[in-house]
């Protein structure tokens, strides 16, 4: 393991540049790989990030001191050579490369290999140690296409005029990507969102994702929104907010949507196994591709993956960060 970066339970710090990345709790200096709750926080000094990246966490967490750092630049900082590569997780999210005393260090943030409309695809970096996210480290996790996903979910629509969908997405990144997905099948009729939903689908509009026309759900008589699709938090599928809907289908959007238990217990109806992060295969296939010396595990089922570059003489150990959670389930 290199001397000058050290992964503690509550973020990796490099030692160099006196930062740390994704730090749980508040920090002088602080590199961030995306808005996420689990990886983004208030209290920092001062953070380093993408510009859209800073846009969410000023809306989220109040940051107001930050450097915007653009895909591809390179900051230096003490002696540490800093870059930002997109993540393909959500907008503006970003791999944070380390270049220092001939090593190069990728820590992933949270990662996808699928494309997605609202941000820039995921780019592998050849390096010498790779961070890599395992929320769905398990082989039982295999993603169905997108596309097939979506199709099922508009054929609900479509079956049942009369009705409507609504589908729980989180509020950051799924949400703005299973509208963009809808739109591209198609589908231009307005979409009804749950309150907390307006300020960060205003917030990617201004970043030009364009997600067409949409229409708060709060206040809204129910039989105008029969035969429309309605997007909330996963947290209102169930709530008194979502009993005044006119006979509401209920799905939601989300990788664990594979494990049906989830979705007996969440009274989910129509399970759409739509992804922001890698499953197993792209996980490994990214490990293979990047090729590191060795690989550092976090974010989830860090066993199974372990187990996995073990047995393909891959060096590895798990990281253990404290917080490090999906936010579908938060």
């Amino acid at each position: 393991m290199p001397h000058w970066i050290e992964p503690h339970p509550t973020g990796i710090y490099v030692r160099p540049a006196d930062a740390w990345i994704d730090p749980s709790q508040p920090a002088e200096r602080a590199l961030v790989t995306h808005g996420h709750a689990d990886h983004a926080r208030g209290g920092h000094g001062h953070v380093w990030a993408t510009e859209e990246t800073l846009a969410i966490m000023a809306l989220r967490y109040g940051t107001a001191s930050g450097t915007p750092v653009r895909y591809g630049e390179q900051v230096r900082m003490g002696g540490v050579d800093i870059s930002y590569i997109p993540a393909g997780h959500v907008l503006g999210s970003a791999q944070i490369l380390l270049e220092h005393a001939g090593e190069r260090v990728v820590v992933t943030g949270d990662y996808k290999r699928r494309p997605d409309p609202t941000c820039k695809p995921f780019e592998p970096v050849p390096c010498d140690i790779f961070v890599t996210e395992a929320t769905f480290g398990l082989p039982v996790f295999r993603h169905p296409d997108t596309g097939s996903e979506v199709d099922r979910l508009l054929a609900a629509l479509h079956a049942h005029p009369d009705r409507c969908v609504l589908v729980g997405a989180y509020a950051l990144g799924k949400a703005q990507r299973l509208i963009c997905e809808v739109r591209a099948r198609g589908h231009h009729d307005p979409i009804y969102i749950h309150g907390a939903m307006e300020r960060m689908c205003a917030l990617y509009q201004d970043f030009g994702i364009d997600l067409g026309e949409l229409r708060p759900a709060t206040g809204v008589p129910a039989k105008e929104m029969r035969g429309h699709l309605i997007v909330s938090p996963p947290s209102a599928l169930n709530d008194r907010w979502s009993r005044r809907l006119p006979d509401p289908i209920t799905a939601m959007a989300s990788g664990w949507m594979r494990v049906r238990q989830r979705a007996r217990q969440k009274n989910v109806e129509l399970p759409l196994v739509i992804s922001d992060h890698a499953d197993w295969d792209e996980l490994t296939d990214t490990i293979r591709e990047v090729a590191p010396t060795e690989t550092w595990i976090t974010h989830g089922r860090e066993e199974a993956l372990l187990h996995w570059c073990m047995i393909h003489q891959i060096r590895a150990r798990a990281l253990e960060l404290v917080g490090r959670e999906d936010e579908d389930e938060g």
